[in-house]
């Protein structure tokens, strides 16, 4: 009897010590995953936290993937809509060769005749020249090595130095100076080598667009009245056609040359007028933005520190404005009075002032002005 409760409290006390024991690394598995649940939720706000994080920054995060998206499909897309602008500008050069010069050769007086050839021509010449000019020509890109560069900063990108007024595009994934933005429509970044050539090429392809849409307003009464003479005679016929029996298909009542010569001068003076509108509003823009002396991403960022300074009660200028004339001559390269012909009248290849490292003053800029314009 004695053994059994000898026994039975043997029992007693193993299954004590065992409650005991599991209760004890339970607590100890609990308090184990509460200190590793405390140490990511710290690992992971030491990774994330930002003094200067604000709704931008949280923006800029959230639309992260459709930058993603929007830089591949444009860095493939590039050549298309290269490939679109050529073939467009052909198409409305061909049509005003083939339909509208010899109208004009035949109805103009000669002095007209003359101001549409000479003109047209020249504006053909500087459209052709500034594209080419601005796909071919490198935006420029900073050295990879720090040759003794003043006011370099590093692209966090890039792991390269990076000068003043330099930005990285992520499209073509390189630092580009004074980069303004990464154009479709050039397949190329706007840099500090080829913003002039980017900036004439949509001037004059806004004045050639204007040039058409004006010379060719009274042709495109005349041609889409023609067309809609022309449906209204086809609806009759048709009518006509229903009512009597022909063993032949009655002629048109215009031949195929009369709808393609007025259907071709509808679609130039559309084109040209929408082109006109679209990018006569993208080169006032920039004609801002030059008046100002910065580029576009530099808006940005010039908006945002004059709003910084005025909270603190003081005035933003910009460093590289030198007034609004100065900053035109600057920009188009004007040393001296002639070289408003020769350079920018005429098709022209001289580089910008400076390498786009340092910004000195330059020459055409006598004095150091005060900007005019407080960004």
């Amino acid at each position: 009897m004695r053994s059994r409760q000898r026994m039975f409290a043997a029992v007693m006390r193993l299954l004590l010590k065992c409650l005991r024991l599991g209760r004890r690394r339970r607590f100890r598995l609990v308090r184990q995953v509460e200190q590793l649940w405390h140490y990511g939720h710290l690992c992971l706000r030491s990774l994330l936290y930002n003094s200067f994080t604000n709704g931008d920054v949280v923006l800029d995060s959230l639309f992260e993937p459709v930058y993603w998206l929007v830089d591949h499909v444009t860095r493939w897309f590039g050549v298309v809509f290269v490939a679109l602008v050529i073939g467009l500008t052909s198409s409305i050069v061909a049509i005003v060769y083939i339909c509208l010069l010899p109208l004009i050769l035949q109805t103009y007086t000669p002095a007209w005749i003359c101001w549409h050839l000479a003109y047209g021509h020249w504006n053909l010449i500087m459209i052709v020249f500034h594209y080419y000019m601005a796909i071919t020509t490198s935006p420029g890109h900073p050295p990879q090595a720090k040759n003794n560069l003043t006011g370099v900063s590093i692209c966090r990108k890039c792991i390269a130095p990076k000068p003043a007024r330099t930005h990285h595009c992520s499209i073509c994934n390189r630092c580009v100076l004074k980069m303004d933005h990464h154009c479709p429509w050039l397949n190329n970044c706007v840099g500090h080598y080829n913003h002039r050539y980017f900036f004439s090429f949509c001037l004059f392809m806004t004045m050639g667009c204007i040039y058409c849409s004006i010379s060719g307003w009274e042709m495109f009464r005349d041609a889409y009245a023609a067309i809609e003479r022309m449906k209204l005679l086809e609806k009759e016929r048709l009518q006509l056609t229903a009512n009597q029996t022909y063993y032949q298909t009655p002629p048109p009542t215009f031949s195929f040359r009369q709808r393609a010569f007025h259907k071709s001068v509808v679609y130039l003076w559309v084109l040209c007028s929408s082109v006109a509108l679209a990018l006569g509003a993208l080169t006032l823009w920039h004609a801002a933005l030059i008046t100002r002396g910065e580029t576009s991403i530099e808006r940005h960022i010039n908006r945002k520190e004059r709003q910084r300074l005025q909270k603190k009660g003081k005035v933003f200028r910009n460093p590289y404005s030198y007034g609004s004339w100065d900053n035109w001559k600057v920009f188009l390269g004007v040393d001296v009075p002639r070289h408003w012909l020769t350079r920018v009248l005429l098709p022209s290849p001289h580089l910008p002032h400076g390498t786009g490292l340092s910004w000195d003053l330059p020459p055409c800029v006598t004095e150091q002005h005060a900007p005019l314009l407080a960004i």
